[in-house]
């Protein structure tokens, strides 16, 4: 398996920049996500890993080597679309063996690795079948198995996963993550889906507009984002924002001011602001607990609810709210109905503050910061 490096990578078409001087490091044998909204650039970094787009400036190292230069076929990647581009007219063997064939490999081999990846796949039974008589998930693990024959250093994915229904979504992450496990292989995966990121990396880079925002091991980028874009985009449903004002600013906690509500108390680092200042208050959906003591926490109207079986969301209308309606996962046993007041309170270790240029304010006090993930 191999290491990768980005130096300063910059991508332009003409005068628009796409990339815009990134440095990355990923570790040998490393599960690494790239995620952000569409047009962020993370399809094309993954391409300029491939070969398939040209590096403007900065420099690519794989294992060491400078690879800015080097052919596709150079670089002992394997790459999985989220089209599986599979030969209509050849069978599962015939597709999953089509690459080393074109290379004049010798026949044994081909069959040896074809064999090795099929049985990796729980695709043996399968090799003599035609894609029309797969099932979508069964394809994509036959656009998968054609890259593992080919032996790459690094396998790279683009959104694999997007033209599966839900439930082949779920079964083909489990797969995606065993074959990880059992190969120890470098790989890069690309994606928008939050749970696909969160369960599938050990690291996620996040990408907006052609810069990273924050790398980092899922949970922490979860429970410590650097700003307010990583924050409302990593989780689902996204983190809720309200407007605020600094009252007082500690090492230990802040105060602040939200319309219609006493102040309130959190737990960071506020000691580069100063009273006055603009800030952001932020608190994840779950939590958020109801209560019941008039004047406590935020108070709102209940515009939606949503019933799920295992949980509840109430969308409450709410003074200061970003996005107009704040998002509360509820028990589901909680007895709330549209047009309903509500008041809504959260534990202070559990929100998070952002200053006005939307950069979070270390968070100080909770299990997490004391260590178990860092920040």
């Amino acid at each position: 398996m191999a290491a990768v490096e980005m130096r300063k990578v910059t991508k332009a078409f003409g005068p628009v920049q796409i990339i815009r001087g990134v440095d990355l490091q990923i570790e040998s044998g490393e599960f690494v996500v790239f995620v952000g909204p569409s047009g962020c650039g993370k399809s094309t970094l993954l391409r300029m890993i491939a070969g398939l787009e040209d590096i403007t400036s900065g420099d690519l190292m794989m294992d060491g080597v400078r690879a800015n230069a080097l052919a596709p076929a150079k670089r002992h990647v394997g790459m999985v679309f989220q089209s599986y581009a599979l030969y209509p007219h050849m069978t599962v063997y015939e597709n999953m063996a089509f690459g080393l064939t074109l290379a004049k490999e010798d026949k044994d081999e081909v069959r040896t690795r074809v064999l090795h990846a099929a049985q990796i796949l729980q695709l043996d039974q399968l090799l003599q079948r035609l894609p029309k008589e797969l099932s979508g998930g069964q394809r994509q693990r036959v656009a998968i198995g054609r890259a593992i024959v080919r032996k790459p250093k690094v396998f790279l994915f683009d959104e694999p996963l997007s033209n599966l229904d839900a439930a082949l979504r779920v079964q083909m992450r489990i797969e995606i993550a065993k074959l990880h496990d059992s190969m120890h292989a470098t790989m890069v995966y690309v994606t928008h889906d939050q749970v696909e990121a969160m369960t599938l990396a050990d690291k996620i880079v996040v990408l907006n507009k052609g810069n990273v925002e924050q790398v980092g091991a899922p949970l922490e980028l979860y429970h410590y984002p650097r700003n307010l874009f990583v924050a409302g985009f990593i989780g689902s449903p996204k983190m809720n924002f309200i407007d605020a004002r600094l009252v007082r600013a500690g090492a230990d906690a802040a105060v602040i001011s939200v319309p219609d509500c006493a102040d309130i108390r959190v737990a960071v680092d506020a000691t580069a602001a100063k009273p006055g200042d603009k800030v952001v208050l932020g608190i994840r959906p779950e939590h958020f607990q109801v209560s019941d003591t008039p004047g406590a926490g935020i108070g709102g109207l209940v515009t939606v609810m949503e019933q799920l079986g295992d949980e509840t969301y109430a969308y409450v209308e709410a003074p200061g709210t970003k996005e107009g309606l704040l998002n509360a996962r509820l028990d589901p046993q909680t007895l709330v109905r549209n047009g309903q007041s509500l008041r809504l309170t959260f534990a202070e270790q559990s929100a998070h503050l952002f200053n006005e240029a939307g950069i979070a304010f270390r968070r100080v006090g909770d299990a997490l910061a004391q260590g178990a993930v860092k920040h």
